[in-house]
């Protein structure tokens, strides 16, 4: 049977995400790179020849609104998905949306509605983590029931960038939902109601910017802000960013499971010493690392043992777009309901979304904050 063709209209498409994303989609039969929007001109006509695409421009609605793109990829900063989505919609597009989806919950909640109340539209968000193999595994052992009743949950996520690297997008308040807490955040958390089958009901968050000042060198992707730190630079102004770059905070789940987690790019907080996430239950527990590429269980007897082990380092999964976002696509594409295909969407992207808002809300007034609330803003 022959493949319907995908053809794609990316925005963002010469960023730090954009650029690795349409390497894959160019890897995939059947997709097509029609149109690519970004600010910068030059990276735009070079992305352009490697894509062979019909378009480059920087107006996102020539993108939404060519005739032959069914596939809008949003690859820009968080304070521009939303327009563009609600467009993508209205224009019948179906839809690949980074995380964190918009701004705030009211965004994504907006963004979930216009696409479960079209027809027939697929919508895509890129919650990778769930494909990471150790993760995979530790879902699988919970729904075994090995562990028992989960009682509480300890996430460490540590993504640390160079103390030289410059100011990007992402430590703009005006541009970024909530800095580290969007960003990374975004993905542990949905690991954790992914592995549960179970929603954080309130948190208690601390959150700080501990990365002291830093060049500001103007418009720059992170992939530049990467390599100008390595290069190191000659004076230029320095300040400090503008969102949280570490966060620390108890939470709650429906099933009455407690917990605490951290999260960061700070440089200071390097990965591979402990476990990423720990999972105790009334059975037993278990840690997986996936630095490591380790499951590890731990008995009420204290026995302790290696019970799957992965490829150190869990981060690279191979081509995203061949196995699971076309794939899902197309499935939708044929006829299929979004609700039917097992894959992240709007729905999750607007859950994580009600998270992050909560952990930002609770850091500003130092006090418990419910999801609920953030869905009544």
């Amino acid at each position: 049977m022959e493949l319907p063709e995908v053809r794609v209209g990316v925005l963002g498409a010469t960023g730090y995400i954009g650029a690795p994303y349409r390497a894959e989609m160019r890897a995939c039969e059947g997709v097509r790179m029609v149109a690519l929007c970004a600010r910068r001109m030059d990276l735009l006509e070079a992305a352009a020849k490697e894509d062979g695409a019909q378009l480059v421009t920087s107006d996102w609605r020539e993108v939404v609104e060519h005739p032959e793109v069914n596939y809008v990829m949003i690859g820009t900063p968080d304070a521009l998905h939303h327009e563009a989505v609600m467009a993508a919609a209205a224009a019948g597009k179906h839809l690949f949306c980074e995380k964190p989806v918009g701004l705030n919950a009211g965004e994504a909640r907006e963004m979930m509605d216009a696409y479960r109340g079209a027809v027939n539209l697929a919508h895509f968000v890129p919650l990778w983590t769930r494909w990471s193999p150790v993760f995979v595994k530790a879902k699988q052992i919970v729904e075994s029931g090995e562990l028992g009743d989960i009682r509480a949950v300890m996430y460490r996520w540590h993504n640390p960038r160079p103390a030289d690297m410059p100011l990007t997008w992402r430590d703009d308040p005006k541009l970024s939902s909530a800095g580290t807490i969007a960003d990374v955040g975004s993905h542990a958390y949905d690991t954790v109601r992914w592995i549960l089958g179970k929603e954080a009901t309130r948190v208690l968050a601390h959150a700080d910017t501990i990365t002291p000042a830093r060049f500001d060198i103007g418009d720059v992707n992170l992939t530049e802000a990467l390599e100008q730190g390595e290069q190191g630079l000659a004076e230029r102004q320095s300040r400090r960013g503008g969102t949280p770059d570490y966060a620390s905070l108890a939470w709650e789940f429906e099933s009455g499971a407690v917990g605490s987690f951290v999260l960061s790019h700070a440089p200071y907080l390097r990965r591979g010493l402990v476990p990423e996430l720990e999972l105790h239950g009334t059975e037993a527990s278990i840690a997986v690392d996936r630095f490591h590429g380790r499951v590890t269980r731990s008995l009420p007897d204290n026995t302790v043992e290696v019970i799957a082990q992965a490829q150190p380092g869990g981060f690279d999964i191979g081509n995203r777009f061949s196995q699971w976002v076309i794939p899902a696509l197309r499935e939708v594409m044929g006829g299929k309901a979004q609700e039917e295909v097992d894959v992240p969407s709007l729905v999750d992207g607007w859950r994580v979304q009600l998270f992050t808002d909560a952990v930002l809300e609770s850091s500003r007034r130092g006090a418990w904050v419910a999801l609920a609330e953030m869905n009544e803003v």
